[in-house]
């Protein structure tokens, strides 16, 4: 999350907050960044003229004035492609699904334009698919089998993962694959792809100079490198199934 974006959401757990504020180490845990930078950030919102007042003592935070008015509705790109995705994730035929596509359409619809084809651009490269399984893909990180318990990913290896593929910088990851074999790759991603409650990193691995399905949950650290990469075409991950499509 860059700067601006955490400006912006260090405003509205403010606003969510209300009256009774919050402190600086939850919103540090929340946002993954130190106290110091929250302290910082505060500042930085008093002086653009925000309304935020500091409570001292051991149960004190951070309370946003109830004078302050409420900004239209925001959405950065990558919280545009989140809720997307959580829309898409619902099948066809359940209860409110086609409320979800009315409310996925609001939500690019509130997006400026600039921000819009980011957003766009990043939803063609996240796939979802309910319902039957995926072919076998040429790698030991094949598709999750039913008896293959599923893990959470690390939460620095997600926002690794989601960084790397916004900014179409190249990853450096330590991978462990379903035999149990360990080893450091540094790789392209091309797509996100949701399959039978598996999420998967498709990407271009240097070290096997192919493509190749990296489950999340198996990524034991990733690290965004400084150096950039050409996106490679969506089309190179193969040919999303009929059940399958971007969340665009």
């Amino acid at each position: 999350m860059n700067r601006t974006d955490r400006l912006y959401a260090i405003a509205e757990e403010l606003r969510r907050a209300g009256r009774t504020g919050t402190t600086g180490p939850r919103l540090a845990r929340l946002l993954e960044v130190s106290e110091r930078t929250i302290k910082r950030d505060v500042s930085t919102l008093q002086q653009a003229g925000l309304p935020i007042w500091a409570q001292a003592g051991p149960g004190g935070g951070y309370v946003l004035d109830p004078s302050a008015s409420l900004p239209p509705v925001n959405f950065t790109p990558s919280q545009a492609v989140a809720a997307a995705i959580a829309l898409a994730a619902l099948p066809a035929g359940s209860p409110f699904a086609l409320d979800a596509r009315t409310a996925r359409a609001k939500v690019w619809d509130a997006l400026g334009t600039q921000e819009r084809e980011r957003a766009q651009r990043l939803a063609a490269r996240v796939w979802v698919r309910n319902g039957a399984r995926s072919p076998e893909v040429a790698d030991d990180d094949s598709p999750v089998a039913a008896h293959d318990r599923l893990h959470s990913a690390e939460p620095a290896v997600l926002r690794a993962v989601e960084q790397s593929l916004a900014g179409s910088r190249v990853l450096a990851i330590r991978y462990r694959d379903r035999a149990g074999t360990g080893t450091s790759r540094r790789v392209e991603p091309v797509i996100l792809a949701f399959d039978e409650g598996a999420w998967y990193l498709v990407a271009w691995c240097r070290l096997r100079t192919a493509i190749r399905w990296f489950r999340l949950d198996r990524i034991e650290r990733a690290d965004l490198t400084a150096e950039g990469y050409r996106p490679r075409p969506v089309e190179q991950a193969g040919e999303p199934p009929p059940s399958a499509a971007p969340v665009a």
